[in-house]
């Protein structure tokens, strides 16, 4: 059994209301900061810190500072439209209010390219590192036992599975507080295997091209934290909660990617060079930069958590998810079941079983294929960035339609959407050619479905996307 989106209003328990729609009320501001860092995941560059180590000459702690600058472009062009359009669906409800209904249902079909396959792909990745773990138990059991996880956490509630998400959150943090100091402690007495300054300058000079092309890779580490729109309907605070949140959420996790990589680089027994000359060490760097100075024991307590990390990253995704193709059902831009909530928490239930299914047989199918994991990849991260090119768009376009007058209005989204560009330009073939098939089924579907084209409807509630 379960509830209309259009019925379900009500109260859900001490603390939590109904929006109009029925989506609970109950995340607080602290709970939007977690479910974005969940997404995000701390410790994200330890997978790449060989890649970007090897591409910047050494100068990693300077790339993330750089990715941090440039992602918090988009941070505020979403601060912006969230404010001015505090609605579940994101950026396809941004678009929506600031470009027309035709480019708002394109936003919301290519956002779904990166939220709808994440937690196939963070399902598997859990999948493949617990059997790594445990050898004796199939990839396609952790895989499974991960989705029914994720998608009996979010059918139980938006609450519960933030409280949950808070403990794995903790626990990634604790780790990682453990490294810092092991680190300090280790060059206090041993001293740096490269000089102090060398993570922000390079070894034996900075190379500018080098770190300008490595920040291009790590401003995808930064994907997820956007997820945190999507729960515009549910937060317990003012609409400024999300814009907060969003701006919050990218500077902490800035900051805990340039402090673990500064000190990875400085600790690091493996130069730059030696690193480009030898492309399958690369994956493993941080894990040999563990082992020589920490100790294996460390290595392995990080190889446990960034093995349930991702578990996690898929709760949020499933959750946002949810939330988008709530949004679109509910505007009848895709099927109006959609907007079905359960009465468990009011949650958007079909919307969840959906992202469950898609998850099931995504993941099942990449654990068949040798390229699985790098399929997936690409799948993900061009949508989101397309998706981010309609959100710098739609301030400009929504300011204009509201007659709000400034620079910032222009220059930002602008600057914004000139980043991701040249994102997109380093990203890999298969990517781009997957999203362009994925682009023209939504042009199909927009074409051939009636409501995809609806103007949303009270979009926009705020005067501007300023105030």
């Amino acid at each position: 059994m379960g509830v209309s989106a259009t019925s379900a209003a009500g109260t859900g328990g001490p603390g939590q209301t109904s929006a109009p729609e029925g989506l609970l009320r109950a995340l607080s501001w602290r709970d939007l900061v977690v479910y974005g860092l969940l997404f995000i995941g701390v410790t994200a560059p330890m997978g790449t810190f060989g890649v970007l180590d090897a591409r910047s000459g050494g100068a990693i702690a300077l790339v993330f500072l750089v990715a941090t600058v440039a992602m918090s472009f988009t941070a505020w062009s979403y601060a912006r439209m969230s404010l001015a359009v505090p609605r579940a669906g994101s950026v396809y409800a941004y678009a929506s209010a600031g470009l027309g209904p035709r480019p708002g249902f394109m936003a919301g079909w290519m956002i779904t390219l990166d939220y709808l396959f994440i937690p196939a792909l963070a399902s598997l990745f859990a999948g493949l590192a617990c059997h790594a773990l445990v050898p004796a138990v199939p990839v396609w059991v952790f895989t499974l036992a991960a989705v029914v996880l994720i998608t009996g956490l979010n059918l139980r509630g938006v609450r519960l599975a933030a409280r949950v998400g808070l403990v794995m959150l903790a626990v990634e943090l604790v780790v990682l507080a453990a490294f810092v100091v092991l680190a300090v402690v280790f060059l206090v007495q041993h001293g740096p295997a490269r000089g102090w300054l060398s993570p922000l300058t390079g070894v034996g000079g900075l190379d500018l091209a080098g770190v300008v092309g490595a920040a291009s890779v790590a401003v995808l580490a930064f994907l997820g934290f956007d997820a945190i729109a999507t729960f515009a309907e549910e937060t317990t605070g003012s609409s400024r909660d999300v814009g907060r949140a969003l701006q919050f959420c990218l500077v902490l996790a800035g900051v805990l990617f340039v402090v673990q990589t500064y000190l990875g680089a400085l600790l690091s027994p493996v130069s730059p060079a030696e690193l480009a000359a030898d492309p399958e060490g690369q994956g493993t760097a941080f894990y040999t930069m563990l082992d020589a100075s920490i100790g294996t024991w460390f290595g392995s307590v990080v190889t446990v958590v960034r093995a349930v990390g991702p578990v996690f990253s898929a709760l949020v995704a499933q959750a946002a998810v949810s939330r988008l193709l709530f949004a679109m059902g509910r505007e009848h831009a895709l099927p109006s079941g959609l907007a079905h909530l359960g009465r468990t928490g009011h949650t958007p239930r079909n919307a969840i079983l959906l992202s469950a299914a898609v998850t099931l047989v995504m993941a099942t199918l990449a654990a068949t294929r040798p390229d699985g994991l790098d399929v997936l990849s690409s799948m993900v991260t061009v949508g989101a960035l397309t998706a981010f090119l309609f959100l710098h768009a739609s301030v400009i376009g929504y300011a204009r339609r509201r007659g709000t007058r400034g620079a910032r209005y222009v220059v930002i989204p602008v600057v914004g959407a000139l980043i991701i560009v040249a994102v997109l330009v380093e990203a890999s073939r298969l990517a781009l050619a997957i999203a362009a098939v994925w682009f023209v089924v939504g042009l199909v579907v927009m074409v051939t479905r009636p409501g995809a084209a609806r103007a949303l409807g009270g979009a926009g509630e705020a005067p501007s996307p300023g105030t």
